[in-house]
């Protein structure tokens, strides 16, 4: 899968996000070494603390599925361009990658863009 298919399914799924509150709907497309595919969307809740975000969804799924490491994640928002991940998810992204990497795929006005897990998250905190 192309990284504009991928795109094509996080914008797929961000068509499922339950988003009441802030209005900003996200989905997220991983890719697992294995070449299967997981989406996720956010999802949020009248506690916010709960609120989970499309990225760790879509690799929640994933793990749950068998998968440990991701390739690629693509993340779309009909609300900004070039939506790349929290802190949060980053970090989790990053517990993840693949031993070549992880790429994170947004999507802009002129194409998409592709940055690496480590150049959005220099120095990973790992144990």
């Amino acid at each position: 899968m192309n990284y504009e298919e991928l795109l094509e399914c996080a914008e797929k799924a961000s068509q499922n996000a339950y988003v009441p509150y802030s209005k900003f709907s996200v989905g997220a497309c991983v890719l697992c070494e294995s070449g299967k595919t997981y989406t996720g969307c956010n999802f949020e809740n009248a506690s916010y603390g709960l609120t989970i975000c499309a990225e760790r969804n879509a690799v929640g799924t994933a793990i749950a599925n068998g998968e440990r490491k991701i390739k690629a994640v693509a993340i779309f928002s009909p609300n900004m361009q070039n939506c790349t991940p929290c802190g949060a998810c980053r970090q989790v992204l990053s517990e993840f990658k693949s031993d070549s990497g992880l790429d994170v795929i947004t999507k802009c006005a002129d194409g998409i863009r592709v940055h690496s897990i480590d150049e959005l998250l220099p120095e990973t905190f790992v144990l």
